[in-house]
């Protein structure tokens, strides 16, 4: 292994003209998987592409960021691609790996009972409580971002049909569905709240702040992070939470991803793809959680 590492470095020197401190950083990453590939008692011929995989696993686990391990897996592309062409090994196992670059966050939802929790806690009857509790019914269930719901306008949200007409990225419309308790709490929100709130002035937006204006991202940020604390829920909370929460809850419920992703407004099918790895994520636990033999 030793002496196949040594030709690559020389490849990258002399064939590829690399600085010193690149080829020593190449040097660095592939002895680093070469030492992995020892622990099993395999040589360079005999790694498969779970060995790689299994080889940036660790690294993530021991805390690298996804730039260092795509640097890390970036040599050993490189290197592969070497053996093969000196005919040193016959496949190119490193090709399909993904890179770190990729990889997407997988958020944090909140259960349905954590969403009913949460939903239950904003009552009350005073204008802002009420306001409240219409804001997070709609935004659980329509999905909207944050900024939608800011921006969204009176008139477009017919309770009689039970849909809003939102305007979203790049100023893409789409109509979203929303059920019966959206359409109570709204519905409240519009007769007793919104005129005291309103106190006479003219705003077209649907939801307004004490002074009788257009609700801020961080303002609706406080309102969902507000009664997060109230109702108890610990985990990590973003203002795309219960955005995520609807969308995953959805294809739990056995809904079509194309139809997420249309509600959603997402340009790119594969955006909505991480809701599915949300999922399959909460079975995994479920089944290590609850399986005898897990």
């Amino acid at each position: 292994m030793k002496e196949s590492v040594e030709q690559f470095m020389v490849f990258l020197e002399v064939e590829r003209g690399m600085s010193s401190n690149t080829v020593l950083s190449y040097r660095r990453d592939v002895n680093k998987f070469v030492a992995h590939l020892k622990v099993s008692r395999k040589n360079i011929p005999q790694a498969k592409r779970e060995d790689i995989i299994d080889f940036i696993t660790r690294l993530k686990g021991e805390g690298l960021s996804a730039t260092s391990i795509a640097r890390n897996l970036a040599a050993l592309k490189t290197f592969w691609k070497f053996l093969v062409a000196e005919q040193m090994v016959h496949e190119n196992i490193a090709t399909v790996v993904e890179s770190p670059k990729t990889w997407k966050k997988i958020p944090d939802v909140l259960s349905i009972e954590e969403v009913e929790a949460l939903l239950s806690t904003a009552e009350g009857r005073d204008r802002m409580a009420i306001r409240d509790k219409a804001i997070l019914e709609l935004m659980y269930a329509t999905g909207l971002r944050v900024s939608e719901v800011g921006d969204l306008k009176k008139a477009n949200v017919n309770l009689d049909a039970g849909f809003i007409k939102c305007s979203g990225k790049g100023g893409k419309e789409r109509i979203v569905p929303f059920g019966g308790k959206a359409e109570k709490a709204i519905l409240k929100y519009i007769e007793k709240s919104r005129p005291k709130l309103s106190s006479g002035r003219i705003d077209m937006h649907l939801f307004l702040s004490r002074l009788g204006k257009k609700l801020s991202r961080q303002s609706l940020w406080k309102i969902i992070r507000k009664y997060t604390l109230k109702a108890g829920i610990k985990k990590h909370i973003t203002p795309h939470t219960l955005r995520h929460s609807f969308a995953t809850h959805l294809l739990e419920g056995g809904a079509e991803l194309r139809g997420v992703q249309e509600m959603l407004g997402h340009a790119d099918i594969s955006t909505t793809q991480i809701y599915t790895h949300i999922n399959k994520e909460r079975l995994r636990k479920v089944h290590a959680q609850f399986h005898p033999r897990a």
